[in-house]
């Protein structure tokens, strides 16, 4: 439930910043409450939930009981409190920075842990031996990604702050982390179900798959860059790198199809809805990724603020967010039994899509030259407004049911063998 909690406080953050727009807060620093916002969405929220998820969908019931395990989630939740009071108080200094940095290191213990536990598991063997590959490669993911927060400390120092290196080296984190970390759990997380559920399935698309994705992920980062104007031989592995992944989404459903109704009956309406629109905004994740490969695209998307703030919004609420919370409900660690529990996510889910029609809408205005939509910011913050009060009340009714997600989940054996 910490996780849960801390994507309720992410939301609220979020309906604050974008009050802001339409009523400028005296003594709150919209930059620095940003900060807090994003790292409590990335480390509070994703971080914990997928924590949680590969640690019981792929460990023994012996490996999950481990004392370390928990040290590693709690110390987690501590510096993601510690960055929620102090990035919206200083922004980047001494403590938000200390906290950020134990957080860091924190996920290099869990990686080296988890790595050497699945080694001595045989995950690389087992059952579950094709979707762990993916899992592998997220955490490879996870790692790279910190040598941009790594970086920014010299950037910073040298008087490159504002500068293109200073947004690449950010872009760098988060394409490494949306792309990379989240991605390749998420995909991990879909095949493990699918292992579960039909062990049959066709292997040899499923792994041209795997290399499609994870060899086009790594030059991908050259689509956050080109924004800049570099030289034309960058625009030629972006556009590489876009088109794998396209080729990739047509592999990836070639393998699914053929299971879509086996893999959804595992779950409830609730749930296989979240579990299609998460589907869903994968594949426009995929093609607004290819569209940036475009120069006219990516200097659009640039130029377009909305553009970038809803497609963010797209991959970390509607993609991820979806997919695990469906996950969780499929293997009875969250409940929509309650009229709370729907009404809750159905708020939820009505402000995610009219605040991405908004955003996109209005984008699309701008590039026409038809300037801002009557009253938008009023707009865009009023439909936001049940974000927040969606998942609260969602979050209350998973209280109210006594569930707890990291306590009370499935033994592993019920865990690794439950149908799907």
């Amino acid at each position: 439930m910490v996780a849960l909690l801390n994507l309720v406080v992410v939301a609220f953050l979020g309906l604050l910043l974008r009050w802001m727009f339409v009523a400028p807060v005296e003594g709150i620093n919209y930059k620095f409450l940003l900060h807090g916002h994003s790292h409590v969405a990335l480390l509070g929220w994703l971080y914990s939930t997928i924590f949680v998820a590969l640690l019981y969908a792929y460990m023994p019931h012996a490996v999950q009981q481990k004392k370390i395990y928990a040290w590693q989630f709690w110390l987690s939740q501590g510096t993601v409190a510690g960055m929620l009071a102090s990035f919206p108080l200083q922004g980047y200094a001494l403590f938000s920075i200390t906290f950020s940095t134990l957080h860091i290191l924190l996920s290099y213990w869990f990686v080296y842990q988890f790595l050497r536990d699945a080694k001595a598991a045989n995950l690389s063997q087992g059952a579950h031996r094709f979707s762990y590959k993916f899992i592998r490669a997220a955490l490879f993911f996870l790692a790279l990604s910190s040598l941009g927060p790594w970086a920014m400390g010299p950037i910073m120092a040298t008087g490159h702050i504002g500068d293109s290196l200073y947004y690449n080296t950010i872009y760098f984190y988060l394409h490494f982390q949306y792309n990379g970390w989240f991605t390749f759990a998420v995909l991990g997380l879909l095949f493990w179900l699918l292992e579960n559920c039909n062990p049959d399935f066709n292997r040899k698309l499923a792994l041209a798959f795997f290399r499609w994705m994870i060899w086009a992920c790594l030059p991908a980062y050259v689509l956050s860059v080109l924004w800049t104007k570099p030289a034309a031989i960058l625009y030629v592995i972006g556009g590489a790198a876009g088109s794998g992944q396209v080729v990739a989404l047509v592999l990836l459903a070639c393998v699914l199809y053929p299971h879509r109704k086996s893999i959804l009956a595992g779950f409830d309406s609730w749930s296989g809805a979240l579990l299609l629109l998460s589907g869903l905004t994968f594949v426009l994740k995929i093609l607004m990724q290819f569209s940036t490969a475009f120069p006219y695209m990516a200097d659009l998307a640039y130029r377009q603020r909305n553009f970038v703030i809803g497609y963010l919004h797209l991959v970390l609420l509607g993609f991820v967010s979806l997919f695990m919370i469906a996950v969780f409900v499929q293997q009875g660690w969250l409940s929509f039994k309650s009229r709370q529990s729907r009404w809750g996510m159905g708020l939820f889910l009505a402000a995610l899509l009219g605040s991405e029609a908004l955003l996109f809408g209005q984008g699309v205005l701008y590039w026409a030259g038809a300037g801002m939509l009557p009253h938008y910011l009023e707009l865009l913050f009023s439909i936001s407004i049940a974000l927040p009060l969606g998942i609260f009340l969602f979050f209350l009714a998973q209280l109210k049911s006594g569930r707890r997600i990291v306590k009370e989940v499935l033994p592993a054996r019920e865990l690794q063998h439950a149908e799907v």
